[in-house]
């Protein structure tokens, strides 16, 4: 009498955890048609909270903080000091990272895909990222070509 609702309770949980584990394995759907800058699903942060001024003034990846922040087409911008900041503010379009911070790899084909704000270059005053170091290898391979394949797609992609 009471395994019948025992069991149809262990194959809802069979379903609910079935349904779960094939989500977490399935690639996540870009939410570009939304937003024309990259975050991730769970912020409102440009570039995971990195410094878009520190790639072009320190060559390399540096973490905002929340004491300098910017509102910029929608999204929050962090910055590692008020210098950074104030640079930013004065010319947000040469500092932003090209195709909106989405992978520069992605939207070379077409697409949209998030970005590693470690996997990044700096190719004729412009900032790029890419997914994943792998797939920047793969970008840098023509780099060239991507941009120019990019620069046409975008931001069309976000369509």
């Amino acid at each position: 009498m009471f395994n019948q609702p025992r069991r149809l309770i262990l194959a809802f949980f069979a379903v609910i955890f079935a349904s779960g584990a094939a989500l977490s394995i399935a690639p996540a759907p870009s939410h570009a048609a939304q937003n024309q800058i990259y975050t991730s699903y769970f912020s409102s942060v440009a570039i995971d909270g990195h410094d878009p001024v520190a790639y072009f003034k320190q060559g390399k990846p540096v973490e905002g903080s929340k004491q300098f922040q910017h509102q910029w087409k929608g999204v929050t911008w962090l910055f590692s000091s008020a210098e950074n900041l104030e640079i930013f503010k004065a010319a947000p379009d040469f500092y932003a990272p090209q195709y909106g911070g989405y992978c520069a790899w992605a939207v070379a084909q077409g697409n949209t895909a998030s970005s590693d704000p470690t996997a990044w270059k700096i190719v004729n005053n412009k900032l790029y990222l890419n997914y994943s170091s792998d797939i920047q290898r793969r970008w840098e391979k023509d780099i060239s070509n991507n941009i120019k394949r990019g620069d046409k797609n975008w931001p069309h992609v976000l369509d």
